[in-house]
């Protein structure tokens, strides 16, 4: 970690730009640099929050969604996320596989073995487990469970109104190998699979959105690519996608609730201090 990264990341000027201004959790990650790098690249203030958030207009976000539940109020912000069974309705055709919203008690009674993942916050690693009785202890909770497939590759997909504005492949056969998705020997295939999907299914998103495709390595036919999952822009890796791109989406990911569009408020995660969504 670099030692002047939080005073690197503080903009000299005082004034919030016309874009408003960059406010991140105290949590280093190398994305949080490169987004930084970004946004001062485009005259935005890049401000490292301490224990609360700035109350003042313009405020964007970028961090975990535990240090966003004590700052979101005081900065204003709307955080954009999908919901927890965007990815059960989607038809067989973009998943490859069944998947099903569930709870963690109910997969502890699993007698086979499936891929078990919280739908939002990790409280437990999402992994392929043997049986139920393999997961770890906890409270009950949501849960989306899986046929256990094998990816071949793994992309991340920044989309903006439904656009891929940028991405990266992450993995092959589950080990790091982060490449950019532009110039990418899968790039066509897909940019034409995701056009397809968010045709069909992108209403069922919010505008500003991270989903993960992938390259399955033993597919059925006609189900080459499927959906891996989708997450909030406002905390996700961007690995090796473009920066600059990707802070787009960041940044209309988790926006001042001022510019909440209409179709937006659908997936507004609630806040200490709002109703909750929907």
């Amino acid at each position: 970690m670099p030692v002047d990264w939080r005073a690197r990341s503080v903009a000299t000027s005082s004034t919030v730009t016309k874009q408003g201004f960059l406010a991140l959790a105290p949590q280093y990650t190398t994305t949080s640099e490169l987004l930084s790098a970004a946004a001062r690249r485009r005259g935005m203030e890049v401000e490292v929050l301490g224990g609360a958030g700035t109350a003042r207009p313009g405020a964007h976000y970028y961090g975990g969604p535990g240090f966003a539940a004590r700052v979101a109020d005081d900065l204003g912000v709307a955080l954009l996320e999908p919901s927890d069974d965007w990815l059960t309705a989607l038809p067989y055709e973009y998943t490859g596989r069944h998947i099903a919203m569930s709870t963690l008690s109910q997969a502890r009674r699993l007698s086979r073995s499936a891929f078990v993942k919280p739908p939002r916050e990790k409280s437990f690693p999402a992994a392929v487990y043997p049986t139920g009785a393999h997961l770890p202890p906890g409270p009950d909770a949501p849960v989306l469970i899986s046929d256990v497939v094998t990816w071949a590759a793994e992309f991340r997909l920044y989309v903006l109104d439904g656009e891929v504005r940028t991405g990266s492949q992450y993995t092959t056969f589950g080990r790091l190998d982060a490449e950019p998705l532009e110039g990418h020997r899968h790039e066509a295939a897909v940019r034409a699979f995701a056009a397809d999907l968010f045709s069909a299914c992108g209403d069922g998103l919010p505008s500003a959105v991270v989903v993960d495709v992938g390259l399955l390595s033993t597919p059925e036919p006609g189900a080459e690519w499927a959906v891996v999952e989708a997450n909030m822009a406002w905390f996700s890796n961007c690995y090796a996608a473009d920066p600059d791109r990707a802070l787009d989406v960041v940044l209309h990911s988790a926006g001042p609730r001022t510019a909440l569009a209409d179709r937006d408020r659908r997936f507004c995660r609630p806040t200490e201090d709002a109703a909750p969504a929907g």
